[in-house]
């Protein structure tokens, strides 16, 4: 029953979806570069984050979606550069985007507005060869066929040590990608975020954080409250009104590494239909004078 009902979603999603909808994470917070170019350099740190999705488990060929980052400062050009990697997978069906962003970084009012843009290519493939039909589909291609653009985006990045906000836009130039099997339009994305830190005592901090992202047509809402102990662990929940809770955990494993981990809890009552994510983040302090350090960010990240 789980088969047929997969099937059915890879065949609605693969080959009669003409919008292509960004995947999301549940630990937006700790990645804000992935739909941002704006935060790109907004810390004094090198930064390096990843996070692996893996949705409905239990399914053949379900859902797995995972993002690599990497940001830096760079005092020779004002601001910050970082490279962003995402790939997107369900059953032979593959997306993937690679984008460099730069982030001018201005201060202001007790913190740092990054001014940021990012280009890169998208790319959509599909392995026909592995498509098993009972009976011969000409609509799937016998081999795997594949098709690219150019991605653009834009955003703006204020953050200090208790604050940060943030708005951008993904696709700007909506870019449509064309294989044998789709025509893929990407509707412009847009993005509103922020977060604060709320010291309860020298202990505990909370952290609520929301975000909000939409393609003009459709919304969701994140809605994070996180409970830290000590700057060393972190748990809390997220909110998406009308679809699911998340639950989060993580700790700073050291000074320089950290180490998060969320579930999705199912709104299907489909037995081991839950999705879950890891994160993991490793910092770096910038000393042009010596040699590069581990450096524990001190706000959200």
């Amino acid at each position: 029953m789980k088969r047929y009902f997969l099937l059915f979603l890879l065949f609605f999603f693969a080959f009669n979806s003409k919008a292509q909808q960004d995947p999301q994470f549940s630990q937006y917070i700790f990645n804000n570069l992935s739909f941002n170019p704006g935060s790109s350099g907004s810390e004094t740190a090198i930064l390096a984050t990843a996070l692996h999705r893996s949705q409905w488990v239990g399914f053949e060929d379900a859902p797995v979606s995972t993002n690599f980052s990497v940001q830096s400062p760079l005092s020779i050009l004002n601001g910050g550069v970082g490279l962003n990697i995402l790939t997107d997978k369900i059953g032979q069906n593959e997306f993937l985007s690679l984008n460099l962003s730069y982030a001018y970084q201005h201060e202001i009012y007790g913190g740092k507005l990054g001014i940021g843009f990012s280009v890169g290519v998208i790319q959509d493939e599909i392995d026909g060869a592995n498509i098993i039909t009972q009976e011969p589909d000409p609509s799937i291609p016998s081999s795997v066929d594949k098709a690219s653009g150019l991605d653009f985006g834009l955003g703006l990045f204020y953050s200090s040590e208790k604050l940060y906000v943030g708005v951008s836009s993904k696709h700007l130039n909506e870019p449509t990608i064309s294989t044998s099997v789709d025509i893929i339009n990407f509707k412009r994305h847009y993005y509103l975020t922020s977060g604060y830190i709320h010291s309860l005592n020298d202990k505990f901090d909370l952290k609520p954080s929301i975000l909000i992202k939409t393609e003009g047509v459709t919304s969701t809402v994140d809605l994070t409250s996180l409970l830290e102990y000590n700057k060393k662990l972190w748990g809390g929940v997220t909110y998406r009104p009308s679809t699911r809770a998340v639950i989060l955990l993580g700790m700073n494993i050291n000074e320089d590494l950290r180490f998060g981990f969320s579930y999705d809890v199912p709104t299907i009552s489909v037995s081991n239909s839950g999705t879950f994510e890891f994160m993991l983040g490793y910092s770096f302090k910038i000393d042009y004078n010596k040699v590069v350090k581990g450096f524990k960010n001190p706000r959200f990240l």
